[in-house]
């Protein structure tokens, strides 16, 4: 049997990958993992915890994928990590058995994901992957993360371990002091999604890492309400099911975090995801020892890999859990040791590459307070949240049992961390600042999550005698209305009614709807955001694109050149566009000076030609006259003018 699995576990990658049919070997991992573990009592609970696990898995299989010579691809990745499975199962004699049972509540957990997909890609539906980069470029922040990630995809592993040629597609030192969890994450599934190491033309990358971000978000909406449900335990059925999960929906719908995709924090959407799944599967294991082990080290190691501020949330969160659910290890002493000997090595992998952070160019101290544009965390949501999660915790119904002291015991351990980091920015620079509102989005985990033991306390009716499917059937009309309910009372869904007195009702002015609509497309300069591709093959050198007197969108025009030339690493002497703000015409004198001094500059850092592009002749004659005089090395060209292409249509998702 082991030799026929460990066989398998290459002949499956092998004759897959050659097909194209890469992207199969995800559900193929995940239905492995999911057989070999004993979580829940339903499939969804098992495949939840089993993705939890391969993440975890990947991540620290990296750390391998980077120092041997094939790099991500994706058969030797995939087939290295079957044939663990395959050993591991073998070792452990677990028979592979998967649970051919769900809940009616899946539907819910599913419906989540579809409502949450559709208004996310609504507004990329029929674009090309060129005029799709007005979405991809919406922020700086993800243009950075693109730089991560496509510098592991071309050293085949973590940047920090291929430091010396990471630099050539990123601003450095981030190749070391950035956690790289998530960029590491996307580039192997990316691996697979394209069936190969080999990522092909940068267009169609930054589309399909577009599109990895969504879904992202997706599953962390998917995740937050699935959570919810687990900690809720056996106790939480019927309509209370469908209202805990239904409130969780909305208050997701509702909420400003979609900007988490619109500002680009990629890593912040899926680190929130990762302690989304991990503090629900530590609140209440519903496991054997060895998958709560499992889990909670996966956990620590994925959520700081991925985000390390998150770190000190899930670390004590892990701590907490094992105090309280302790019993678990009691009795036996070798069981014991196995266990402490995992968590030093689990503790010592999770913490590697922070580590190697704050042992090279990493400013902790500096990091903690920097200051910059950031996703508020509603502050309603975040104290009310977390007193209604008290609440529930505190009942005696909840103390009683280990999974609500543990549950108890992680609310608060979150409040001391959230509260005592806003302490120490309040007590260093006197405000609340970015990464205090990044912090801040654990507590509305956990917020979110603990809706599920607020449902459980809710009196269930006195049983009525009644046929099976009568009972059926006014269960469900009762659970659809709870939903209908949460929908209008906390998402402000108003079943297609758009307007009250002239304006939009509360529905069609959240931030999720208005990106479905398409408004937070990025204006950064020609609409189909691929000249830099078309007009100059030939040029070699460093580009930057001044397509705007807006100086932020010149940045980002800058950075889109350089990441379709698989230039990232020009940006660091090119940040100087950051201050460049004109682009479009010469502007008034004292602009046009200044900007010319940051021009300079950049010329002066990059040691080396440049090439400055331009949509306005008369600016690009000028600027030529003024370097040339200078004897800087540096080219200036006029944008065509049929580059300039208008928006398309944007039409109404509706409700």
């Amino acid at each position: 049997m082991l030799a026929g699995a460990v066989a398998a576990a290459w002949v499956i990658p092998a004759g897959l990958v050659p097909l194209g049919l890469g992207i199969v070997l995800l559900p193929v991992l995940l239905l492995a993992i999911a057989s070999l573990i004993r979580v829940g009592g339903g499939l969804l609970d098992r495949l939840v915890v089993a993705g939890l696990i391969l993440v975890g898995t990947v991540l620290v299989s990296g750390l391998l994928f980077s120092l041997w010579p094939w790099g991500l691809s994706p058969v030797a990745t995939s087939g290295t990590l079957l044939t663990g499975l395959a050993v591991t199962g073998w070792l452990a004699r677990r028979r592979p058995g998967l649970p051919l049972r769900g809940r009616p509540s899946d539907l819910l957990v599913l419906g989540t994901a579809g409502t949450f997909w559709y208004y996310l890609h609504h507004p990329l539906a029929g674009k090309s992957a060129a005029e799709r980069l007005s979405f991809f470029s919406t922020a700086e922040d993800r243009l950075n993360h693109f730089s991560y990630f496509s510098g592991i995809q071309h050293v085949g592993g973590y940047n920090f371990l291929h430091q010396e040629a990471a630099r050539a597609y990123m601003m450095s030192p981030a190749e070391v002091t950035y956690p790289q969890g998530t960029h590491f994450l996307l580039a192997w599934v990316d691996s697979l999604v394209h069936s190969s190491a080999d990522s092909g033309a940068v267009l169609g990358v930054m589309n399909r890492y577009l599109l990895y971000v969504l879904v992202a978000y997706t599953l962390l909406a998917t995740a937050l309400v699935w959570a919810a449900r687990w900690i809720g335990g056996p106790r939480l059925r019927g309509w209370r099911t469908a209202a805990v999960c239904g409130t969780v929906m909305a208050l997701m719908l509702a909420s400003n975090y979609t900007y988490l995709v619109i500002h680009g924090f990629d890593s912040t959407i899926i680190g929130l995801l990762m302690l989304t799944v991990t503090l629900a599967v530590l609140i209440r294991p519903a496991a054997g020892r060895v998958e709560y082990a499992l889990a909670a080290l996966a956990g620590l190691i994925t959520v700081t890999y991925v985000y390390n501020l998150f770190g000190a949330v899930v670390g004590l969160a892990v701590l907490l859990s094992v105090l309280v659910h302790r019993r678990r290890f009691a009795g036996n002493t070798r069981r014991l040791i196995g266990f402490g000997l995992a968590a030093a090595a689990g503790l010592g992998l999770a913490g590697l590459p922070s580590l190697v952070s704050v042992l090279s160019e990493l400013d902790v101290a500096g990091t903690a307070s920097l200051g910059g544009p950031s996703v508020e965390a509603d502050r309603t949501l975040l104290v009310g949240g977390m007193l209604l999660a008290l609440f529930a915790t505190f009942a005696p119904v909840s103390r009683r049992t280990a999974v609500g002291r543990a549950h108890l015991a992680i609310v608060l351990g979150t409040g001391v961390v959230v509260v005592g980091f806003g302490w120490y920015q309040v007590r260093t620079i006197g405000e609340y600042s970015y990464y205090f509102e990044k912090l801040a989005g654990c507590a509305i985990v956990v917020a979110l999550i603990s809706l599920g033991a607020v449902g459980s306390l809710l009196r269930a009716p006195a049983p009525v005698r009644s046929s099976r499917g009568r009972r059926l059937a006014v269960d469900g009309l009762v659970s659809g209305l709870a939903v209908a309910t949460a929908l209008s009372l906390f998402a402000g869904m108003q079943w297609s009614i758009r307007s009250f007195k002239g304006g939009p009702v509360a529905w069609h002015t959240n931030s999720l709807v208005g990106w479905s609509r398409g408004d937070a497309w990025s204006d950064i300069g020609p609409r189909d955001g691929a000249t830099v591709l078309d007009d100059l093959k030939d040029v070699q050198g460093p580009v930057m694109a001044l397509y705007s007197n807006d100086d932020y969108k010149n940045l980002k025009s800058t950075w889109l050149a350089a990441l379709l030339r698989e230039r990232g690493g020009d940006m660091l002497p090119l940040y100087e566009t950051h201050w460049i703000n004109i682009g479009a015409a010469p502007g008034p004198e004292p602009e046009y000076r200044k900007a010319m001094e940051h021009v300079r500059l950049a010329i002066g850092k990059l040691g080396r030609p440049l090439t400055i592009v331009v949509a306005d002749r008369s600016l690009a004659a000028r600027m030529t006259k003024d370097l040339s005089g200078d004897g800087l090395p540096a080219t200036v060209l006029a944008l065509p003018d049929n580059q300039w292409v208008q928006p398309w249509n944007r039409s109404f998702p509706g409700d």
